[in-house]
């Protein structure tokens, strides 16, 4: 049995023990609840991660969930704490998979919490140039409410939560928030255990941005850490030490291919993916993104850059 099995098996075990609380239904538009701990849950109501803490009081959520996946959500929030209304939100970063409920727990009264940059983008039209086209701006009622540079932290009951900023790993402004005593730590998009791992180079994020953040999240994390994505299953650190490591073969061959001026193409014919622990859905929009981060960050590569 190599590795990645021995992995699969401990987080297979993970999940058992921690079963559906909720399943309305065998239908794939239905929510699902998992408990994490004992006043902790993580909520999939329409294909992207939320975690939910109560306090007793009140909800502290990370993220609001994807577009059309409102009434699920509010759903399975009911289910779980009952009348208990959201008072706190994070967002880990601003994309729409992540934001699109902000204006429902915003008109409840909920507070919004998120690194300045992430409101800065939520504030503004934008263009996306992968889709050739502008990202109008965010109603300001889904904006974030409160937001902070560096770190931060709070009580929520007697449950201690920090929360800090990760440097240009995934979006220009991707936090963590870390539950202590529950030992749960969500990182947004800064993990990726199904999907392609995503860079916005053009807000500043870069494949070496994102491996100094994931060793800042294993840094603060111990074996016991469940850590939360942004899409997919709850992760061992085990798990995620192995995504950095990936994360980390990726960023130096990189390093390689475009200090010699290769593009995008160039590398996948000379087969710079190969080889690897696990393959990508679409390597040619990968290595794009990331070759428009490094390129941003020359002065970090080798003074023989082209």
């Amino acid at each position: 049995m190599n590795r990645r099995e021995v992995l699969k098996g401990a987080m297979t075990g993970v999940l058992t023990f921690w079963p559906p609380l909720v399943r309305a239904g065998q239908q794939p538009a239905d929510s699902v609840v998992r408990r994490l701990a004992d006043n902790l849950v993580l909520v999939d109501a329409g294909g992207s991660n939320v975690a939910a803490f109560s306090t007793g009081e009140g909800l502290v959520l990370v993220d609001s969930g994807a577009p059309n996946s409102g009434d699920r959500l509010t759903a399975a929030l009911a289910g779980f704490a009952g009348s208990a209304k959201v008072q706190t939100l994070f967002n880990t970063h601003y994309h729409l998979d992540q934001t699109a409920n902000n204006e429902i727990f915003a008109s409840g009264g909920a507070t919004i919490i998120a690194h300045d940059r992430t409101r800065q983008w939520m504030a503004s039209d934008y263009w996306v140039p992968g889709e050739n086209r502008y990202e109008k701006a965010r109603p300001k009622s889904a904006w974030p409410t409160r937001t902070f540079q560096d770190k931060g932290s709070m009580k929520a009951g007697s449950e201690q939560v920090d929360y800090g900023y990760l440097l240009e790993a995934h979006t220009s402004g991707d936090i963590y928030i870390f539950f202590k005593n529950a030992n749960v730590l969500a990182v947004g998009g800064v993990a990726s255990p199904q999907r392609d791992p995503e860079l916005d180079y053009f807000t500043g994020a870069w494949i070496g941005g994102r491996v100094d953040a994931m060793d800042v999240v294993l840094k603060i994390s111990n074996e016991q850490t469940k850590i939360v994505p942004a899409y997919g299953p709850v992760m061992t650190r085990a798990e995620f030490k192995e995504e950095r490591d990936l994360m980390e073969e990726v960023r130096a061959r990189l390093f390689k291919q475009v200090r010699e001026g290769q593009g995008p193409e160039d590398m996948l014919e000379a087969g710079v993916m190969k080889g690897l622990a696990r393959t990508w859905k679409d390597p040619k929009k990968f290595l794009y993104d990331a070759c428009k981060g490094l390129r941003a960050h020359h002065s970090k590569l080798d003074p023989n850059v082209v």
